[in-house]
């Protein structure tokens, strides 16, 4: 029987989707054992993740105007070849420094994939079969963390943390060589560069990145604000490039749409906290609680099975229930799972960790899903590629941004309260933080306009 070419389609940007995810996560899991080998202090250890996403990010916004350059299925092989080789030399590197350039390239290699593929795979399904795919998106956002983490971390405690970038190798030649055989050459319409557009965008956003390290690794406050500076001085200049440029790179009109807009807000609630949040707790639980490595991973199971069936149940009931109901249940679940955290105090608290996860993935499962769903599901053909970039920017941004705004937080915390109540602390703000979505929904009263 032979697939669809939907499918296939599908089929090839999921399986690129899912290696960005577990990028993202399995390397978490490994931070405390690359600090510990190259010597590196706890608050620049995020680099390791950063350079992925910093890599990633800068490219997402060409990565539209090098598939009509050049073509869908080129640039999906060339993203998965490039991040092979990148995987490869992570693997191999031999200092912090190597490290983090190797994942800027193996960043880099990933962006190419995902707006592109998005684009490709939402202009091929309409209506309720899109949101069928949406929902498919999300149980591999969700399914790779949770099980990236567990192994991930019997990688790190049977061989080496090296293992976890080159288990990424074979994944990424398989995208590339299904990309090669059953993709169809497309006739695009070329698309003019936006040099300009390119360079204020590309710098708005490593700047921004590079302000928050800064601000996490709290060595030079003087230097993050600057870098900060710059980045809201180019965003700035975008802005008014974008209103004189008719074919700009990033089409901010899009942002007018309310379903894209509270889309947005929920996933820097969600995804966003939950990656900051999650970071925290690997080093709580093996710095504090003495967890191994695989132990510390095998929580995300709880929270991969509790998201795999709130999304199942979540698509089925979007359409009946209606977003905002949603929205507000998934949040509401998710920040109750990151409040439970700040009652674990010893390694006997396990119910606790297992019942937060739980929910969080519940929770997380149900919001993530519905962002994803009600983001893009109003956009023509026409508006599918432009909103796709917007959307994977902004995407990132909520990793990279929960990273370091809680990273920071602990911090600070630190500065003022001893020992384990610093990292409560974090965890209550984190679960109230991940509230403030709520009002946005009361606000606009989005529901009389999406159902």
């Amino acid at each position: 029987m032979t697939m669809h070419y939907g499918y296939r389609v599908a089929a090839i940007f999921l399986l690129g989707f899912f290696i960005d995810c577990i990028n993202i996560f399995m390397s978490a899991i490994a931070l405390p054992s690359i600090a510990a080998q190259m010597s590196v202090a706890t608050e620049s250890i995020s680099w390791v993740a950063n350079g992925y996403i910093l890599g990633l990010t800068l490219i997402v916004p060409l990565s539209g105007w090098l598939a009509s350059r050049f073509g869908a299925r080129q640039m999906i092989v060339a993203s998965m070849l490039i991040f092979s080789a990148a995987a490869l030399g992570c693997a191999r590197a031999d200092s912090f420094t190597t490290l983090v350039a190797w994942r800027f390239i193996q960043g880099a290699g990933g962006g190419l994939l995902i707006p592109v593929g998005q684009a490709l795979t939402f202009n091929l399904f309409q209506g309720r079969k899109r949101a069928a795919i949406s929902t498919l998106i999300m149980c591999v956002a969700l399914i790779a963390p949770a099980l990236s983490p567990l192994l991930g971390g019997l990688l790190v405690d049977v061989l080496s943390w090296r293992w976890i970038f080159y288990s990424n190798i074979p994944f990424s030649l398989l995208a590339a060589l299904l990309a090669a055989i059953w993709i169809r050459p497309q006739e695009t319409e070329r698309v003019r560069a936006d040099i300009v557009g390119i360079i204020l965008v590309c710098g708005a956003l490593g700047a921004l990145l590079r302000s928050l390290s800064l601000f996490s690794e709290q060595q030079s406050l003087l230097y993050a604000t600057l870098w900060l500076a710059a980045a809201l001085l180019l965003a700035w200049g975008y802005l008014r490039h974008y209103r004189r440029q008719p074919s700009a790179i990033l089409d901010l009109s899009l942002l007018r749409n309310r379903q894209l807009n509270l889309s947005i807000a929920v996933y820097y609630a969600v995804p966003g906290v939950f990656t900051g949040v999650n970071l925290l707790t690997i080093f709580y639980m093996q710095q504090v609680l003495h967890f191994s490595a695989g132990h510390t991973g095998s929580f995300m199971m709880l929270y991969g099975a509790g998201a795999l069936v709130a999304m199942l149940v979540a698509g089925r009931i979007y359409y009946r229930v209606g977003a905002p109901r949603l929205f507000c249940c998934g949040l509401l679940l998710h920040s109750g799972g990151i409040a439970l955290l700040s009652l674990v105090g010893h390694p006997g608290d396990g119910e606790v960790l297992c019942a937060a996860y739980l929910l969080m993935g519940i929770g997380g499962g149900i919001a993530a899903n519905c962002a994803q769903t009600t983001a893009l599901i109003e956009l023509n053909e026409q508006q599918m590629s432009r909103g796709s970039t917007l959307w994977n920017i902004n995407r990132q941004l909520t990793f990279s941004l929960g990273t370091a705004l809680f990273t920071l937080l602990l911090a600070l915390l630190s500065h003022y309260f001893p020992g384990e109540r610093a990292w409560h602390l974090a965890f209550i703000i984190a679960a109230v933080v991940g509230l403030l979505p709520l009002w946005l929904i009361y606000q606009r009263r989005f529901h009389k306009e999406i159902q």
